[in-house]
């Protein structure tokens, strides 16, 4: 580890502001900055850059800067701000489009369940707004549980988090960095970046695909961890071959 470059010091300030001033201000904070599905009259544009300072819990804010601090400064010297910015950013909304992108498909089948089971596109909407109130929603004996659990959730739930944005330095750093040895605690011998990095991306991909959690609580969006790693990996790859040197890592 190096001295903290200084976009990833700004970035990690920004956070840390957001994340406890959320913490004052609290739902609303959310309802303001948090980035909400489309559908829902709490979303707005800005919210696709915002939610990426907003954190949900102590333990999300932690892991995040903790890994934006390790892997970021490393990646900016080799990159510059600019550069370094640019992926952060558009790993971020990358990962934002990406599960909006699956949100929408699951939204989209769960809603026409419920047409298809007779139920109108106003009482949906009645109920929407229900459960937004209450926090509670009429059961259909028709439709599965777990399809008005999709519709719901997808509906009602915000996205917040760096880690889209975090993924993709990740996956840049694995790019520029392929074979430098990283330690993990509790695991006594090194293993090489692209391996490390690249075990994690397959760990969410299967997350993601299955629903099956392995890593972080059950409502991570994984989605949006695969858009900031691909983000991240196709611009440094892009960069790396046609702008940078080899790196001595290699």
């Amino acid at each position: 580890m190096g001295r903290i470059t200084e976009t990833v010091k700004v970035l990690l300030i920004a956070n840390i502001i957001f994340f406890f001033g959320a913490g004052y201000l609290g739902d609303y904070a959310y309802k303001i900055f948090a980035l909400w599905f489309p559908e829902n009259p709490n979303f707005g544009i800005w919210q696709i850059i915002t939610h990426m300072f907003m954190h949900g819990s102590f333990s999300h804010i932690l892991f995040n800067m903790f890994a934006l601090y390790m892997f970021g400064s490393l990646l900016e010297q080799y990159l510059g701000q600019n550069k370094f910015l640019f992926i952060y950013l558009s790993a971020g909304l990358g990962a934002a489009g990406l599960q909006i992108l699956f949100s929408y498909i699951g939204y989209n089948n769960a809603y026409q369940t419920y047409i298809d089971a007779g139920v109108s596109p106003q009482e949906i909407s009645d109920m929407f707004e229900s459960v937004r109130k209450t926090g509670e929603y009429r059961v259909y004996s028709s439709i599965p549980k777990d399809v008005s659990n999709q519709l719901f959730s997808n509906y009602l739930t915000p996205m917040v988090g760096a880690s889209g944005a975090i993924f993709g330095i990740l996956a840049a750093f694995a790019v520029v960095y392929p074979n430098l040895p990283l330690f993990i605690i509790f695991i006594p011998i090194p293993i090489k970046a692209k391996y490390l990095i690249g075990g994690y991306f397959l760990m969410n991909l299967f997350s993601a695909v299955t629903g099956v959690t392995l890593l972080g609580p059950s409502n991570t969006a994984y989605w949006a961890h695969i858009g900031g790693a691909v983000i991240g990996f196709i611009t440094m790859y892009y960069w790396k071959k046609n702008s940078f040197e080899e790196n001595r890592w290699n």
